[in-house]
């Protein structure tokens, strides 16, 4: 299997992971909502934690897939979460899926096809120099900063800065990833445990980010999110780690053309119904209740632990 393959593979089963993992988190959210002790009875709860685990999983497979793939490949696949969350969610509710959600299924799917044509590419050997990290983590600090000022439409800003801050995650994890399984180096090298740290701190923010943005609602943060993450993740592999679009001028147009399609299906997405679930304490679930083959709808925290 090529190196292009194997990141897709990887890719695919990290969003069916964590779009399983995002559905148990958000079941187990529905049936606390409203007690004041919410926060403890999560950290109580066993299925809580498999759910955890399970996340955690996801972000392995994900950081393997960026070690076989380029960053304009791997990271727009993490729109697949979505995808995969959409039959879940009906399976989970009892009832078919909606005209509108096999639409944006559609879209999304035939708009990551287009993307897969063009940037396909070999197994990713160029990293950020340890200036050009510090450079693009002081930039994204900055920008985040200005997001993050009060003002008006606080969800979207958020939104906006929690999908820069997971994408660039993603771009350094790229670099440790590469630069720690590079024998020619040592494996805890300063430019590895500088880059690392700054993984941690992007990753934790975008997180915080993301549930500050979706305290307003779900539709429009949660777009905004899963297509600002890609875009700043490609960013750098394009202009910083000599990433390139397969095809010369054709393939610039046809990866515009399948990133605007793809965009607009997780939008139509993001606007299906929500399936509603009954309270119950977290002692009453039982693991049925958190089976990774019964997912919902995605929540927001769950899809952002990493990265996609």
């Amino acid at each position: 299997m090529n190196a292009t393959l194997l990141a897709v593979a990887l890719s695919l089963v990290s969003a069916a992971a964590y779009a399983s993992a995002a559905v148990a988190q958000e079941r187990l959210a529905a049936r606390i909502t409203g007690t004041g002790d919410g926060f403890l009875r999560l950290l109580g709860s066993g299925a809580w934690w498999s759910s955890v685990g399970l996340n955690a999983c996801a972000a392995l497979l994900h950081v393997a897939a960026l070690k076989y793939g380029p960053l304009t490949l791997v990271q727009p696949l993490g729109a697949l979460t979505l995808v995969a969350a959409v039959p879940l969610g009906a399976r989970i509710a009892g009832r078919s899926v909606t005209p509108l959600e096999w639409r944006g299924t559609g879209l999304t799917l035939i708009g990551l096809g287009a993307l897969l044509l063009t940037a396909s590419g070999p197994a990713p050997d160029d990293t950020l120099t340890l200036t050009e990290a510090l450079a693009v983590a002081g930039l994204t600090m900055a920008v985040i900063g200005v997001l993050s000022r009060p003002g008006a439409r606080p969800g979207l800003r958020h939104a906006t800065a929690s999908g820069f801050a997971s994408g660039v995650a993603s771009a350094l994890t790229q670099t440790v990833t590469v630069a720690a399984t590079d024998r020619s180096g040592p494996l805890l090298s300063p430019q590895v445990i500088v880059v690392a740290l700054l993984v941690a701190t992007f990753a934790v923010g975008g997180l915080f980010l993301s549930q500050t943005a979706y305290r307003g609602g779900l539709g429009a943060p949660l777009a905004v999110v899963t297509l600002a993450n890609p875009v700043a993740a490609a960013a750098i592999g394009l202009l910083l780690l000599g990433e390139r679009l397969q095809g010369g001028v054709a393939g610039l147009f046809l990866a515009a053309g399948g990133a605007a399609i793809a965009a607009y299906g997780v939008v139509v997405l993001t606007r299906s119904p929500r399936d509603e679930v009954h309270a119950k304490a977290p002692s009453e679930l039982s693991s049925e209740d958190f089976m990774p083959a019964i997912p919902g709808q995605p929540e927001p925290a769950a899809l952002h632990l990493s990265s996609p």
